[in-house]
């Protein structure tokens, strides 16, 4: 017997607005509204609403909390000033990712760590262990946020109609206390969609009567409800990874093609953090030649590949297997990204299929991201 998903404090909105609902890491999310591919286009030419309470926030707090986190993550998180926030990694003693995350610092000892849902737990039992002999501490605040997202090129000017806060001083990956249609909020500009947009973390209480306000602030410029399904599209065509697919246990961030998010430099605890060593050999083996790099790959044809697809040279030796794959309504034709040997990674290399239920279909390599907004 399982347990049963549980439900956003925006279940009953999302029902009521006839979403399709799926079991995502445990919780009962809309996967869609209507048509996702709309939902998609309206986020690349207009602005999307999202429910993200899903998400696992945790809260690290006191006079050691930076060192904590510099000693837990892979990230200089130390060096983040308040009001800003950082993309970072969390991984094991073998290099391997456990997930990765945003820490946003709201204080000079105060820092909110937001997970993947499927992670949340795994994440908090490793900060928890991590955190013998570093004055601080660390509250599970899983159960205090709501969050929405709103993301889009409008979604500047819907969030501005109803929030006084400083929205044209609060740059990429920053956030700040506001209030937003009269609930309190942490403002944060970021998202996972390649375009620019917001994340409000409100409390679960709040969060109904901010979806209806911010719903009625866009609705002149086309603002629509979003769900799941659209934001893998809009991650996958801006070639952000995804956990469990291109990030796994069995991937350093330098497998990933991220092995800027790790910063050896770092000098709190004297520059030890878990998965140091394993990390720096990680590092020279892909300075050398990685074994696998992750790339990007737009279909010929019109079949669309899939997680776990394999990728084959000319000769139909498998050369690389497919991490995320779907038809991509801004290019109008299927992508995915893919691990593939070095040897066959570089954008234009000829000969490259997905293996596609037996059929080996023509795929062009590129560089990600598939695509990126205009600044």
């Amino acid at each position: 017997m399982t347990d049963a998903p549980r439900r956003t404090a925006l279940d009953a909105v999302h029902r009521a607005l006839g979403a399709t609902m799926t079991d995502f890491a445990g919780w009962d999310m809309p996967l869609r509204y209507a048509s996702e591919r709309d939902e998609h286009v309206a986020v690349r030419t207009r602005a999307g609403l999202f429910d993200l309470s899903h998400m696992g926030e945790i809260t690290i707090t006191g006079p050691r909390a930076a060192d904590l986190l510099d000693h837990a993550l892979v990230g200089n998180i130390g060096s983040v000033k308040p009001g800003r926030a950082r993309y970072t990694m969390i991984c094991q003693e073998d290099g391997g990712i456990l997930d990765d995350l945003i820490v946003y610092r709201l204080g000079e000892q105060e820092y909110l760590v937001v997970a993947n849902a499927s992670n949340a737990q795994t994440v908090l039992d490793a900060l928890t262990a991590r955190a013998g002999g570093f004055d601080a501490a660390i509250r599970d605040d899983r159960n205090a946020y709501a969050l929405l997202a709103v993301q889009g090129p409008e979604s500047p000017g819907i969030l501005k109609a109803v929030t006084d806060a400083d929205l044209d001083g609060l740059k990429y990956y920053a956030g700040l206390p506001g209030t937003v249609a009269g609930v309190p909020a942490l403002i944060a500009r970021t998202g996972y969609t390649g375009e620019d947009g917001f994340e409000l973390f409100v409390r679960p209480k709040d969060a109904a009567a901010l979806w209806e306000a911010l719903l009625a602030a866009g609705k002149d410029v086309g603002l629509v409800p979003c769900g799941l399904s659209c934001r893998d599209t809009l991650r996958l065509e801006a070639g952000m990874p995804l956990y469990g697919h291109e990030l796994t246990t069995a991937t350093t961030p330098f497998d990933a093609g991220l092995g800027r998010v790790v910063k050896f430099e770092k000098t709190s605890n004297g520059g030890a953090f878990v998965g140091r060593a394993a990390l720096e050999a990680a590092a020279a083996r892909a300075e050398e030649q990685p074994p696998r790099t992750l790339v990007g790959l737009i279909a010929e044809g019109r079949r669309v590949p899939r997680a776990g697809y394999a990728v084959v040279d000319a000769a139909g030796t498998v050369i690389g297997e497919v991490t995320s794959g779907a038809p991509s309504p801004t290019l109008g034709k299927p992508v995915a990204m893919a691990y593939v040997d070095a040897a066959h990674a570089a954008p234009g290399t000829e000969g490259v299929k997905v293996d596609i239920r037996g059929s080996h279909e023509p795929y062009e390599v590129v560089a990600l991201p598939f695509y990126k907004r205009e600044k």
